[in-house]
């Protein structure tokens, strides 16, 4: 049997972090097995379901790079294949019309309640052929009303629901339009899926979806429900929490493999294993290894494994993820040095992209200001000859490489009988603004001797116009 996965959103939202974990381990699974990866879009709820949330589920998916083997199939495209199904289903006499009003409904379940009962529908329409003429009605299917649905949960086990505890659901709404629970089972049908890895909220719609399935005469696919994502306070994850939007994470500054290791760990498990390369998820997952217990959100980790990620992977790598936050700024990455090899000098000083971003910018364009605590206490009077002297070593330097311009900044202090700090700082708030860079010799080497010169004159300037 070839494998055939999902992921079935709807696009009501972004793509959250529960979202895009049922996606990696659907993902995952398919790839595991060598089968085939779908993605659908849950869009029947047509007031809801907006084009930018479509937008962001796609460029949630294409950041993280779960590409899918085939879709996005919309449901909202497939509404001629439920009617069709809906009607062989009446004609069978598996499902029937109700014409039971919202407000009798309503009273009956008050009743039910008011008796201690189980609020329901009571089958009132079931076996009646005496329809009014005119009258509005939906399309219940016909629960079996005896026996039992069985599900051999990969990650719950064995479960177990008796008929009687479920009403017959209503497949199609009054205004003709088919429900979720009836489009999910006609797409996984037609789709072939042969695993279904979802959120545990849905374990009370799979023995009704296994039901109808049934009555279509369709295979019934295998299952995982996965347990819930809580936040560090044991609640729901939710925006409290932070960011919970896979986008959000790209925004401040998150690679997507960090990303995706993250997730992989919120219910699998290999071992003590924490860092996996995509190619090892997808060697060693398994259905069977996801862990019933909710997992704890934790930002720490996240970025614990997204510095990892920033320093472990190739420059290259980083790199294409890196300019999108640096086109943000506004800064333009083709007027300096290679990206890669500032990523090269920064990555070790930096927890996230965004990070890395603001403090390289003067790589690639000029400051305004100098920082005013690193340029209070640097640039001083007593700086004068230093910054002076050292410039006249820098721009006289033949072949412009780290060793040189070390050997220039010592002997400017060797010169001026001071120490390499008296030297050093100036430079390095006259060349990146801050007091804060990767030692004087790699970065300056990344920056051209004109621009070198340019910034120290600059800082000479400064200097001058203090001492008035």
């Amino acid at each position: 049997m070839s494998v055939v996965t999902r992921f079935a959103p709807s696009p009501t939202g972004y793509l959250h972090v529960g979202g895009a974990r049922t996606a990696l381990y659907s993902w995952l699974y398919a790839k595991n097995q060598g089968g085939e990866f779908v993605l659908r879009i849950e869009d029947t709820d047509l007031e809801r379901s907006t084009e930018d949330a479509k937008q962001a589920i796609l460029d949630g998916m294409n950041w993280l790079g779960l590409t899918w083997d085939t879709g996005p199939v919309y449901q909202t495209e497939r509404f001629d294949r439920y009617k069709e199904l809906i009607q062989t289903l009446l004609n069978e006499g598996k499902a029937y019309k109700c014409f039971m009003s919202a407000a009798e409904l309503d009273a009956v379940r008050e009743d039910q309640k008011a008796r201690g009962e189980k609020p329901r529908y009571p089958g009132t329409w079931r076996d009646r052929t005496d329809h009014p003429q005119g009258q509005p009605y939906v399309v219940r299917f016909k629960n079996p009303l005896e026996g039992k649905v069985v599900i051999n949960d990969h990650v719950r086990g064995r479960i177990e629901i008796s008929n009687t505890e479920l009403d017959d659901l209503i497949i199609q709404r009054s205004d003709g339009t088919p429900t979720y629970n009836f489009c999910v089972v006609v797409d996984d049908w037609d789709m072939g899926i042969t695993h279904v890895v979802r959120g545990e909220d849905h374990i009370n719609n799979t023995p009704r979806q296994i039901n109808i399935l049934e009555a279509l005469g369709a295979p019934v696919p295998e299952y995982a429900h996965v347990s819930m994502i809580l936040g560090d306070d044991g609640k729901k994850l939710s925006k409290r929490h932070g960011a919970v939007s896979v986008m959000q994470y790209r925004d401040d500054g998150f690679l997507p493999q960090a990303v995706l290791n993250y997730l992989v760990r919120l219910g699998w498990s290999h071992g003590d294993q924490e860092i996996f390369s995509l190619d090892e998820m997808i060697e060693l997952f398994s259905l069977d290894d996801i862990g019933q217990s909710a997992s704890a959100f934790n930002t720490e980790k996240l970025i614990w494994l997204n510095q990892h990620y920033i320093k472990s992977s190739p420059a290259s790598e980083v790199a294409s993820h890196a300019k999108w936050h640096f086109e943000q700024m506004g800064v333009d990455i083709n007027t300096g040095p290679a990206l890669e090899s500032v990523i090269q000098i920064q990555a070790d000083r930096v927890k996230t992209l965004k990070e890395l971003a603001e403090i390289s910018t003067y790589f690639f364009q000029d400051f305004e200001e100098f920082d005013a605590n690193a340029a209070k206490k640097h640039l001083r009077p007593v700086a004068k000859d230093a910054l002076a002297l050292v410039k006249e070593k820098l721009l006289s330097i033949e072949e412009w490489n780290p060793e040189n311009i070390q050997q220039a900044i010592n002997a400017t202090a060797e010169e001026l009988d001071v120490g390499m700090g008296k030297v050093g700082m100036p430079l390095r708030v006259a060349v990146t603004g801050g007091g804060n860079s990767p030692s004087l010799d790699i970065t300056l080497n990344l920056l051209s001797k004109q621009k070198i010169g340019e910034r120290i004159d600059k800082a000479l300037t400064f200097i001058a116009n203090r001492e008035k």
